[in-house]
């Protein structure tokens, strides 16, 4: 096929690929189908049949109510707990037909078939004949030239769609573009589904690159003449979307060649660009029109001006640093079990995103559709998109090998344009050859220079994924081989501390890093969740998990439960996110996950729902502190202080706004939680710059009061929504806790003594010697389905207005002050012991449902126990929160409080220190 090469320079300003055909003919409506599950459609020539039963396109069997029904009950054993359940489940070939009418002035036209998504492979044949080939892709348009079978009159068409596994890109059918996890191997097609008809002159491609420093775009595109060569004109409209200003027209004389024509423009921009960023996604539109006599044929394409790119570790966007603020999107649409195909579907994500602070979603081993984009365009959001792969067996097949290769190019075609798509990984923590990874991310980064581009994100392989590989523009990982970047490997075995990053570990590296995954907090799930169910999914875990409860008595506790794990996740997400911040050479994180994540064992690590809703356990202004284009920071070094201690801490600004902040003021305060003031100041800030500011000035305030208390500090940028706050306890350095007649023992026959003769026993045993689960300061990694080999708790529960915590403050739920007490422990199994009060439960995790505790009181014959698990009588210099609860355990027992409701016998205390039970060790990389 001949090419003919157009090279113009122009003034003008462009973007994202949307052709206007001469003529379109939506096919949506009734079909006729049938299902082919033993796969003899096409040797018994179904393409010649009719089928008896109807279905709505777009749209899939599980919508349509085709397919085996579940007849599963709710369970929280396997299957039923891994994720939410199909009600009507079809994996195999499915026809679709229908009688088409092509209009009479489509007569030598060229016809092209759109089917905007599919899972996986589709066939086509008209009026019983075979269209040449087949298309098979998880994340594009899959089109048929039908040009030579389509003419003027009415025409049967049929469409073979073959939703079974065609290629190995997945590891246990985890990868999100093909799964059941959280979307579903749906057989149907979605989005729009067309005929489009073309003229002999048609634009089949338009792509814009902008060069911001240049202050130019280059344009590339492909104009195909299916006639004889011709002279013709191109004509060219570039207008401001925001302003609707029209600022550059052009319209030249062009001779089309037979076949293929490539246009080359190179488009000088002017002086007055306006940059496409988050805080002003500006877009521009360039409509394209082509004539040659009667023949007519336009493309628009919209763009933003904007440019990615690195310097050593920092990510540049537009020549300024840029801190990405990210969580995961994994294809979880629990209503539909696939992705919206219309922008009004993708809204809420990305408002909701917005509205919780972030501006990044990483689209995990898949990419959106056409709608996705065009919502993210418009807000200012910087995706990153995958292939449709997570596998362990990367490289092995050479056919697998191609379907990537095509994947690949047909996502840089389809969405190239978008200035939403900034980032591009190979897939999801691949492995083993790298070798192969590397040659493919050469080909991509060839093909479009618009993006930046990553290996994997993360990797296990052995000699991988704790440094970049060569090709890396940025790089994603949990950790280097200098050390963690995330606060799993950490904040369970490394006490509080508020002066922290990871510097250390990201030393020396030569490309902006992004740390993996951080989170993956579990949250014990919300029942109030179930009737939101009304799709094709029917949430069996949820009502496994509900069951379960009301058998063993604790229904009543679920909302408590989810508050209390929730509450303790969200501290968490906040010292995750405000260490990534603090990290000179990080340039963002990617939470997993702002929202549920309702496979892999039902892992639920959300603040919100897999409906984007908010749980209740926090709310986006909060959330907002740590997660904003401003964020102040604080540096201090624990969490529990002893009064006549100074409390210092070092102030940073986190500004990542597109802009230096000049004339600014940092006001702060500390107070009590009634309000009293503690200490408080102001600091100048001349300029805050594009980046990490650390203050000269320092936070300095003497802790005298002899109360215990918590005391929260608030810092804020003046006249500005930018606010963060933390919280720090206080205990007298001088308490003398007195015993009067309360035996306070370790040891077993001295407890059993003492409740003999109708004492009051503190009885704190060696929490080493207890039988019972490993005490943890962090929830459940992820799942307790998915790793069962982990402690299994999901933080304390409380009564904080309790009479035995009148002199330890504290909340309802984990805080920082529970750290060494909750490491120093046994959580006893209490299910055995119905009637007994616990003061401080433990939540157990969902897949377990039991009654834990690690503080209960009873009465035991004539004597009153409370019995503690936590360690609250060795290292008190080190551990001034083991001794202050101990001190206020005190006044309570010797106080008319302490009056046991429920009874227990002596000889439970020695079954409670039998040695056996444990609950084992996770390894958090062993996710496969």
């Amino acid at each position: 096929m001949l090419k003919f090469f157009l090279s113009i320079c122009i003034t003008l300003m462009l973007l994202t690929s949307c052709q206007k055909p001469s003529s379109e003919i939506s096919l949506a409506g009734k079909w006729q189908f049938a299902m082919d599950s033993t796969d003899v459609g096409i040797t018994e020539k179904w393409f010649e049949r009719s089928f008896a039963d109807k279905i709505q396109l777009p749209g899939t069997t599980d919508e349509a109510g085709y397919g085996i029904p579940n007849t599963l009950p709710p369970s929280v054993e396997k299957p039923q707990i891994l994720h939410l359940t199909r009600k009507n489940s079809y994996v195999g070939p499915a026809w679709y037909s229908r009688e088409v009418s092509i209009p009479s002035d489509w007569g030598g036209k060229s016809i092209e078939l759109k089917l905007e998504r599919v899972i996986w492979q589709t066939s086509v044949w008209v009026d019983d004949n075979p269209v040449q080939g087949s298309c098979e892709s998880l994340i594009s348009p899959h089109r048929f030239d039908l040009t030579g079978y389509l003419t003027p009159g009415k025409h049967k068409l049929t469409i073979r769609v073959d939703n079974r596994k065609q290629h190995d890109i997945t590891v246990n059918d985890m990868a999100h573009a093909y799964t059941n996890e959280t979307q579903i191997m749906w057989n149907g097609i979605i989005g729009d589904i067309s005929l489009i008809a073309k003229e002999a002159l048609s634009i089949e491609d338009l792509q814009v690159y902008p060069d911001v420093s240049g202050k130019q775009i280059r344009i590339k595109g492909k104009v195909s003449n299916t006639g004889e060569a011709t002279e013709g004109s191109l004509s060219i409209k570039v207008e401001n979307q925001k302003s609707g200003l029209v600022v550059s027209a052009l319209k030249q004389k062009v001779d089309f060649q037979s076949g293929e024509n490539l246009v080359n423009l190179t488009c000088s921009m002017g002086d007055s660009i306006e940059m496409w960023n988050e805080f002003n996604p500006v877009l521009y539109k360039v409509d394209l029109e082509v004539n040659a006599g009667s023949v007519k044929t336009e493309r628009s394409t919209k763009f933003g001006m904007r440019e990615f790119s690195r310097n050593q570790s920092d990510l540049l966007l537009n020549g300024n640093k840029v801190f990405l603020r990210g969580t995961l999107e994994c294809c979880i649409f629990p209503l539909t079990g696939r992705p919206p195909m219309e922008p009004e579907g993708w809204k809420k994500v990305f408002l909701t995103a917005r509205e919780w602070g972030l501006n990044h979603l990483r689209f995990h081993s898949w990419c959106p559709p056409e709608a996705a984009f065009q919502v993210a365009d418009s807000l200012g959001f910087y995706l990153q998109v995958e292939l449709p792969l997570w596998s362990v067996k990367v490289g092995e097949d050479s056919h697998t090998n191609d379907f990537l290769y095509a994947e690949a190019d047909r996502i840089l075609a389809e969405y190239g344009n978008h200035p939403s798509f900034c980032f591009f990984s190979l897939g999801n923590e691949l492995q083993p050859d790298f070798e192969f990874l590397s040659r493919l991310l050469k080909h991509t980064k060839e093909q479009d220079p618009r993006h930046l581009y990553t290996t994997t994100s993360f990797t296990f392989e052995r000699g991988h994924g704790d440094w970049p590989e060569p090709d890396d523009d940025f790089f994603i990982t949990q950790w280097t081989k200098k050390g963690w970047v995330r606060g799993q490997g950490v904040f369970d075995s490394q006490s509080p501390s508020f002066d922290k990053d990871y510097i250390a570990s990201v030393e020396g590296m030569n490309v902006p890093l992004v740390t993996h995954e951080i989170g993956q907090y579990s949250v014990f799930p919300n029942l109030k969740e179930i009737g939101k169910y009304t799709g094709v999914l029917d949430p069996l875990n949820f009502k496994g998990v509900k069951q379960e409860l009301e058998k063993k008595g604790l229904l009543d506790k679920a909302d408590d439960y989810l508050k209390a794990s929730g509450y303790l996740a969200a501290i968490l997400y906040k010292e995750e996110i405000e260490r990534a911040m603090k990290t000179a050479g990080c340039s963002g994180f990617q939470l997993l996950d702002l929202h549920d994540f309702p496979g892999q064992g039902t892992a639920l690590v959300g603040l919100l729902d897999a409906f984007w809703d908010s749980k209740g356990v926090t709310d986006a202004e909060t959330f907002r502190q740590a997660c904003s284009p401003v964020t102040p920071l604080v540096r201090f070094p624990k969490a529990v202080y002893t009064s006549g201690e100074s409390f210092t801490a070092s102030v940073e600004v986190a500004n990542f706004t597109d802009k230096e902040l000049k004339d600014q003021s940092v006001s702060w305060i500390l107070k009590d939680e009634k309000g009293k003031e503690i200490g408080k100041g102001m600091m100048s800030c001349p300029s805050l710059s594009i980046g990490l500011n650390r203050l000269p000035e320092a936070i300095t305030c003497s802790l005298a009061q002899q109360e215990a208390a918590r005391l929260l500090l608030s810092v804020a940028l003046d006249n500005t929504p930018y606010k963060n706050e933390w919280s720090i306890w206080v205990y007298p350095s001088q308490l003398n806790p007195v015993k009067d007649d309360v035996v306070v023992t370790r040891d077993l026959r001295e407890t059993q003594k003492a409740l003999a003769d109708g004492k009051k026993v503190l009885y704190n045993p060696d929490y080493k010697k207890i039988e019972g689960l490993e005490g943890k300061f962090v929830p459940v990694f992820w799942s307790p389905v998915h790793f069962p080999k982990q402690a299994g708790s999901m933080g304390i529960l409380c009564d904080a207005s309790h009479p035995a915590f009148a002199h330890f403050p504290t909340g309802n739920y984990t805080d920082w002050q529970w750290w060494s007490l909750l490491k120093q422990s046994k959580t006893i199994v209490m299910d055995t012991l119905p009637s007994v009060t616990p003061l401080v439960e433990v939540v157990d995790n969902f897949a377990n449902n039991r009654r834990l505790s690690n503080l209960f009181e009873a009465k035991v014959g004539e004597g009153k126990l409370l019995f503690c698990s936590m360690d609250i009588l060795s290292d008190w210099e080190q551990r001034p929160e083991a001794r202050q609860l101990y001190f206020s355990l005190l006044e309570y027992m010797k106080s008319d409080s302490f009056d046991p409701s429920s009874a227990m016998e002596s000889d439970v205390l020695a079954q409670l220190l039998k040695s056996g039970l444990s609950s084992g060790a996770s390894n958090p990389e062993d996710i496969y």
